[in-house]
């Protein structure tokens, strides 16, 4: 058993989980979002996404690195799909009710860790990542020692995870003081970060288009 190998994949996964995790991206704006809306609940759902979107993931990039990176027209369909659901998302921002305090702490949060879901499987990145960064990479150290993939994938899903429940917890957290007003302005911010990714993978759609 190659234990430096393992230890050193564990030890990329958790700093890529920590950086991952802490990026400005269209799941930590719907956590930000979902945290605001509905709660700390709503908010860790939303953040534990990736345990499910990201897991197929791990394992269709093992697998399928090398096909994606000559099929443009895969991940051109992923890209225009999440433009236009990052574009319903950012403009229901909007239109929502300021919340009440700890609502979602009594409610069901399947809804937001749905949505956050939605979000991470429709986000080009995560594809961009797995396929052409993380498959790869586990694939090249898969004979020499098959834990190391394992470990890899293992670290980085779990700090992933953990660091955007722990940006849901400081937003709760500051949330006890925030006014109506503030709430209606931060979650129009959020609505406009979420417009913004949109335009930004529709100018990537349209990037895939012209080269395909």
């Amino acid at each position: 058993m190659e234990v430096g190998l393992i230890l050193g994949l564990a030890a990329a996964g958790t700093m890529l989980g920590v950086v991952e995790g802490l990026k400005p991206g269209p799941l930590l704006t719907m956590v930000i979002r979902e945290t605001l809306s509905d709660g700390l609940r709503a908010g860790v759902w939303t953040a534990a996404a990736p345990i499910f979107s990201d897991g197929p993931l791990v394992i269709l990039s093992f697998f399928a690195a090398a096909w994606i990176a000559t099929n443009p027209s895969v991940l051109l369909a992923i890209t225009v799909a999440g433009a236009l659901f990052l574009a319903k998302m950012g403009l229901e921002c909007f239109r929502l009710d300021p919340p009440v305090i700890n609502r979602g702490d009594v409610g069901v949060p399947t809804t937001s860790f749905l949505r956050g879901v939605m979000v991470n499987l429709l986000n080009p990145n995560a594809y961009v990542f797995w396929f052409l960064i993380g498959g790869p990479l586990m694939a090249s150290v898969v004979e020499e020692e098959w834990l190391a993939p394992v470990a890899y994938a293992l670290s980085f899903l779990i700090t992933l995870v953990f660091t955007k429940a722990g940006v849901a917890y400081a937003v709760h957290r500051a949330s006890d003081g925030i006014s109506e007003t503030t709430y209606k302005f931060l979650l129009g911010g959020c609505g406009a970060v979420m417009l913004g990714f949109s335009v930004f993978y529709a100018v990537k759609a349209y990037a895939l288009f012209t080269l395909g």
